[in-house]
């Protein structure tokens, strides 16, 4: 008797895994993905932090992408790489090619009164500011993540981008 499949997801995403890059690095794979857009909820940046936060926001939009076909070891180490800060809730998106609906997983700020988010967030700038050094972290929590005593992802963001403003400090 052959066992069911395992449950394959869709996955709304906002921010740095818009980047095939990161997306690569995490995944090891670029599943494939189309331009959509969740309602009811805004996209703001984050004081003191590279990558941006959703919250639900009535009458709001962010756009972003939907990836298809997430596999149940993808999901855990995407759940694993939005660690504590995020939680995983499902959400209707709206495919932009065809209007249509698709129920995903994103992942939404916790704090959802959290007094560090503001203003907005643009791919385009991150990508010239901050996607470089944003990979070379990704990377490395992906070398943390095959150890025993992995680092949380907030950790090997925070001594990642702790060592870089040392540097900067130093010059």
């Amino acid at each position: 008797m052959a066992s069911a499949p395992a449950p394959i997801s869709n996955v709304f995403v906002y921010g740095s895994l818009l980047a095939d890059d990161v997306v690569r690095a995490l995944l090891g794979r670029v599943p494939s993905s189309s331009p959509a857009v969740l309602p009811n909820h805004q996209r703001f940046s984050i004081k003191e932090r590279v990558y941006p936060a959703i919250i639900p926001v009535e009458d709001k939009k962010v756009d972003g992408r939907v990836l298809l076909g997430i596999t149940p070891p993808e999901l855990h180490i995407l759940d694993e790489f939005e660690d504590f800060e995020y939680e995983r809730e499902t959400v209707d998106v709206i495919v932009k090619d065809g209007m249509e609906k698709l129920i995903a997983y994103t992942y939404v700020w916790e704090n959802k009164t959290d007094p560090n988010l503001y203003g907005t967030w643009d791919f385009e700038e991150w990508k010239v500011l901050h996607m470089d050094g944003f990979l070379k972290m990704t990377k490395g929590f992906m070398n943390e993540l095959e150890l025993p005593d992995a680092k949380t992802r907030v950790a090997t963001y925070d001594s990642f981008y702790e060592g870089i403003d040392n540097k900067h400090s130093n010059s």
